[in-house]
């Protein structure tokens, strides 16, 4: 087999970048495969919309049944987005025997498992690396470089637009609502933001790389999700203050073969190589029993980034047909999916609360926290910014999950304490 036939769904930025690449790049590819990749259809909205990229008229088609139904096409690279359309449209590729690269977190995330065993069935590959974070080969890396490792722990920065919006807001002291629309302005968020400031496409990848990295199949749903939405300015004073720095970060955690998963405002150590990650930047961070800790940086998204990592699983797919081995990538999850309680689930918790400014009030706070067998590492009283209240922030200790419950809901039937102003994990120390 001389030449591999592509059929691309989508020519926005990725997909646009996706030719790009392979033009540019022809040559090598060519060298490193022994064969050429040729784009032969292409689907779009629209045919005659103006595009930033000379490009054969004759590959465009609205039709879809163009290239999941072409006989001459072997791989279909889809870079358009949505879900349920999406879902269908690749379904009937790989009933068809079309190999599948895809970008899309948000695909994956729903029917990932499904199509993984629809493409097993059908003696297909799917991959997609291109769709966790961009231009960092991190599924490769866990499913490849790390497969003989026993991951215990993978966070990260995933989501490039609160990543931006975290660093203006730490390193400029601007407020949240100013920050996102500059970041809206540059094109680093959507003109609705929900889905990254919210923490849902963030949620999306960390689901994905659980399921890889403790070969376990975990659902969106069991993603604990929190946004930035809620993230002050003085909540970043009084973290900086303690010596920490707020991002949004993904952790997942397995011991005794039981998993948590979580999306939330994070406090990290300023030393921690994370806390260092600054603007539209990813990292991923794993610690495996035998590697130890690696992080893995990069852009998060972009035409080129992420266009690379979409050729890159091109060229494993047809690496793959030419070995005669298509097909045989995915394997059953090695173990039950298992989460983690709340007593089971431990970590150390920044909390800030505005409290009445009297004799006692501490001591009855200090009540709570014991009764629960909470201690601290770090705790501050400062004068409210109103008269007869005082705010203090806390850093505990490791606790659970249920302890923190526990002592939030006991706080907030105290009459001292006016109210909860907020609280954050803290991670990135032993």
């Amino acid at each position: 087999m001389d030449k591999i036939r592509v059929g691309l769904c989508g020519l926005g930025t990725v997909g646009t970048g996706v030719v790009k690449v392979l033009a540019d790049h022809q040559a090598r590819i060519r060298h490193k495969l022994g064969c050429d990749i040729e784009i032969v259809k292409v689907l779009v909205n629209d045919i005659n919309k103006p595009r930033d990229i000379i490009i054969n008229k004759d590959w465009l088609t609205v039709d879809a049944a163009e290239l999941v139904s072409n006989e001459d096409i072997d791989v279909i690279v889809e870079v358009m987005g949505g879900i349920e359309g999406t879902n269908k449209l690749l379904e009937e590729a790989l009933r068809n025997r079309k190999h599948i690269v895809t970008a899309n977190k948000d695909l994956m995330a729903v029917y990932g498992q499904k199509l993984l065993k629809l493409a097993k069935e059908n003696h297909c590959d799917i991959l997609y690396d291109a769709s966790i974070a961009g231009g960092i080969p991190i599924v490769r890396t866990l499913v490849d470089g790390l497969a003989s490792d026993h991951i215990e722990k993978v966070m990260g920065i995933v989501n490039g637009t609160t990543n931006y919006i975290m660093t203006k807001m730490t390193d400029e002291g601007l407020d949240f609502d100013s920050v996102l629309g500059e970041a809206q302005a540059l094109g680093f968020a959507e003109a609705d933001p929900s889905s990254d400031v919210d923490g849902l496409d963030a949620a999306r990848k960390m689901a994905l790389l659980a399921n890889l990295a403790f070969k376990m199949e975990l659902n969106l749903d069991d993603v604990k999700v929190k946004g930035i939405r809620q993230v002050s300015q003085d909540d970043i004073n009084f973290a900086k203050s303690l010596g920490y720095t707020i991002k949004l970060i993904g952790i997942a955690s397995m011991h005794n073969y039981k998993a948590e998963v979580t999306v939330e405002p994070t406090l990290l150590p300023m030393d921690h190589p994370l806390a260092l990650v600054k603007n539209e930047f990813n990292a991923v961070y794993v610690h495996g029993e035998a590697v130890g800790e690696t992080m893995f940086y990069g852009p998060g998204a972009g035409s080129l980034p992420t266009a690379t990592a979409v050729v890159s699983d091109l060229m494993e797919v047809v690496r793959n047909i030419r070995l005669g081995i298509s097909g045989n990538a995915y394997i059953d999850p090695q173990f039950k999916r298992q989460l983690k309680a709340n007593h089971e689930k431990f970590s150390r918790h920044f909390i800030r609360l505005d409290v009445d400014d009297q004799a006692g009030a501490f001591q009855e706070i200090t009540n709570v926290f014991t009764e629960q067998k909470v201690s601290f590492a770090k705790i501050l009283q400062l004068p409210g910014q109103i008269e007869g209240r005082a705010e203090i922030v806390m850093i505990t200790h490791s606790i659970s999950q249920e302890q923190l419950l526990n002592s939030l809901q006991a706080l907030g039937q105290l009459a001292v304490v006016e109210r909860l102003i907020s609280h954050y994990r803290v991670d990135g120390e032993e």
